[in-house]
């Protein structure tokens, strides 16, 4: 939206320029909770708004022609920007002129001197007053006082100017009077007019009496800016019908010209040629007016004047500007589309179609540019963001004239995404399977669980902690016997594991971040012990004290291979470990008895002789299959010996007692299969898993 306010200049601080809220049409009460700025193009603040009553006020002295010079219409723009959602409000004041100023002559005084053989109709400027006003309250018009010989002819530049000349109307005649005194006035058109005085002392001169004459009175060029330096403009031609030095002319540039003038433009004395000697600016100046003089070498001297008009064509020589009057560069990735990042403005300060800018970003970027109004857009997001896509951009705003060719400006906006706890961790397997020795070191490292978050600062610190799994025995409690490392997830064991009490542990690990709320994840560890030989065998029957032997009676008549008893032992171990063999590894005549390498049963081998001892004694060693191998030993003392009935009855009994070894066995055979099918079936579910 557009406001448009009309002030005179000068008012005093505090006065009244237009009610915002009134012309707006909403209520104070709202621009106050919005919380209103003003944005003023100058870099003074001019203006204020009272947010409590919507009033627009005069905050400092306003000077239209320290402003705007000559310019005959002066706009001061603001921008009135409020929040929640933003909007902008374009307001431009128009200053108008006031008459505080009185035209001003350069001098109180200037004198001429005039030949008397003047041509009658010849004219003399005068020095013009300057009046900083503009419109009627500018100079409007030129007295001149009474007087016999001259009158007054008042010309009128094409930039508004006007040039007092005084105009021979009644020939002179130095012998009657030598010095005529005129008094100029100048006076604007202000209500009440403003004026001011010059005197005018005009010395009559005898001789020379014709003056240069230019074949044209004036002359127009047309050049564009930047035309390089000694560029001819114009050359100029007078004549003078005097002879010798009363006709040879002199060019130069008329002190009606300003200092700025001078130094843009010369002129050759001998030739009238005027060359571009500095830096021509269509947005500076559009048109210059050259006051040009011809004077001869009489004397006194006479000459002539006539100006030369030269206009300046605008070439496309400055590129866009981008201001930014909004700016963020930090955003948060959770911003929603449509977002405000920056509030951009362009401007050039050529003119025409050279003059009108196109701003664009890349279209490969989630941002666009949004044209609010003219030399004004907003930079919004156009998608969702994601930090941890892309976590930092480069936004190139490209502002383009309409010139041919084109210029063009880029500004580089640099956008920092803010993150936000929008990741929850994961980890790097769904599952973990260990295998662990038993008897293990306390404190020795499991497994090392390990989870990534892609998130930033507090939002990508992880913290693991150990739960129970669903389905496991109550009796379990993970924690019982683990422990893990909240940061770097190394699982290590409290305890050493045995085989013989616990096989297999599973359990979960959560992972938890910094952010807020925490976001978790959960990854299953499933933990198998593996045995080792850490139990020797242990001998079942016969049942002998330490450090003490089981006796055996057999006759003398026995009858080989015979069974004389039968050594039982179990491991406590698993799989090979629990594999036993039995060895005879002393007797007092090894080729007499032997033991059978699985079973253990102990049998006489050959018939006995008168010469065989009566008492045998024999070292069986029960040997596993571990590495390295544990062993336990047992003695049995046989005696031989003819004791009839009660022998018989002896050797039944241990028959008896060897009865029970069979269903032993059974238990043994049954066990290591029921181990090894579970094993099996273990790594059969593990080898599926993995698959």
């Amino acid at each position: 939206a557009q406001i448009r306010y009309s002030i005179p200049e000068e008012l005093t601080r505090g006065a009244f320029v237009g009610n915002i809220a009134k012309d707006l049409g909403t209520d104070v009460a709202k621009l106050a909770a919005a919380n209103l700025q003003v944005l003023s193009d100058s870099d003074s603040q001019y203006f204020s708004v009272n947010v409590n009553t919507g009033v627009i006020m005069v905050s400092e002295r306003i000077d239209r022609e320290q402003l705007c010079g000559q310019n005959p219409r002066c706009f001061l723009h603001l921008k009135l920007a409020i929040e929640n959602p933003v909007e902008f409000y374009r307001i431009e004041v128009e200053i108008l002129d006031i008459n505080d100023n009185p035209p001003e002559f350069p001098s109180d005084e200037v004198s001429l001197r005039i030949y008397e053989l003047a041509s009658l109709g010849a004219r003399f400027p005068i020095q013009p007053a300057q009046d900083p006003d503009v419109g009627t309250n500018t100079l409007q018009t030129y007295h001149l006082s009474a007087n016999d010989n001259f009158n007054l002819n008042v010309k009128a530049r094409t930039d508004g100017g006007k040039f007092p000349e005084l105009v021979l109307e009644r020939a002179l005649d130095r012998e009657f009077r030598a010095f005529h005194y005129l008094v100029l006035t100048a006076e604007d058109g202000g209500s009440p007019p403003q004026s001011s005085k010059i005197r005018i002392t005009i010395q009559v001169l005898d001789a020379n009496d014709n003056h240069p004459v230019f074949d044209r009175p004036s002359y127009g060029a047309r050049l564009v800016e930047n035309s390089p330096l000694g560029t001819l403009v114009v050359k100029l031609n007078a004549t003078d019908v005097d002879e010798g030095p009363n006709g040879d002319i002199r060019y130069s540039l008329s002190s009606h010209n300003s200092a700025a003038l001078r130094q843009i433009f010369a002129i050759d004395e001998q030739t009238g040629e005027i060359r571009v000697q500095g830096n021509l600016d269509f947005e500076e100046a559009t048109v210059y007016e050259i006051e040009v003089e011809a004077k001869d070498m009489g004397s006194p001297t006479m000459e002539e004047h006539c100006s030369v008009v030269v206009e300046i064509t605008d070439v496309n020589d400055n590129a866009p500007e981008v201001i930014l009057t909004s700016f963020s560069s930090t955003l948060s990735e959770d911003a929603l589309p449509g977002t405000v990042v920056a509030v951009i403005h362009v401007r050039d300060r050529d003119s025409g179609e050279q003059g009108k800018v196109l701003c664009h970003v890349s279209p490969d970027l989630p941002f666009q540019l949004r044209k609010d109004y003219e030399h004004q857009y907003s930079l919004l997001t156009s998608t969702h963001l994601d930090r941890e896509h892309v976590a930092y951009y480069n936004v190139t705003v490209s502002a383009s004239d309409l010139g041919n060719p084109p210029l063009s400006r880029h500004t580089i906006l640099p956008i920092t995404l803010i993150d936000v706890n929008d990741n929850a961790p994961q980890f790097e397997q769904a599952s973990y399977e260990v295998l662990v020795a038993e008897n293990n070191p306390v404190g020795s490292v499991l497994v090392t669980v390990s989870a990534a978050d892609p998130d930033s600062e507090q939002n990508s610190r992880l913290s693991y902690s150990i739960l129970r799994a669903g389905g496991t025995d109550p009796g379990l409690d993970p924690t019982r016997y683990l422990s893990i490392h909240p940061t770097n997830g190394q699982v290590t064991a409290k305890f050493p594991f045995d085989y013989e009490q616990t096989t297999y542990l599973q359990f979960h690990v959560e992972v938890s971040d910094g952010g807020s709320p925490a976001l978790r994840n959960r990854t299953l560890v499933h933990v198998f012990v593996v045995d080792q030989n850490d139990n020797a065998p242990r001998v079942h029957f016969p049942r002998a004290g330490e450090d003490s032997a089981t006796q055996f009676r057999i006759p003398p008549s026995i009858v080989p291979p015979a069974l004389i008893t039968k050594v039982v032992a179990i491991d406590a171990d698993s799989g090979r470990n629990a594999w036993l063999s039995y060895h005879l590894v002393e007797a007092t005549d090894l080729g007499l008895f032997s033991v059978a390498l699985r079973s253990g049963e102990v049998r006489i081998m050959r018939a006995l002789q008168e010469t065989d001892a009566s008492e045998h004694e024999l070292l069986v060693v029960v040997r596993d299959a571990g590495e390295p191998p544990l062993s336990t030993a047992v003695t049995l003392v046989v005696l031989v010996e003819e004791k009839g009935p009660e022998a018989l009855q002896g050797s039944e009994a241990r028959a008896a007692d060897g009865g029970g070894l069979p269903t032993i066995t059974l238990y043994l055979i049954v066990s290591l299969a029921l181990i090894s099918t579970v094993s099996l079936v273990g790594m059969a579910a593990l080898g599926i898993r993995c698959l």
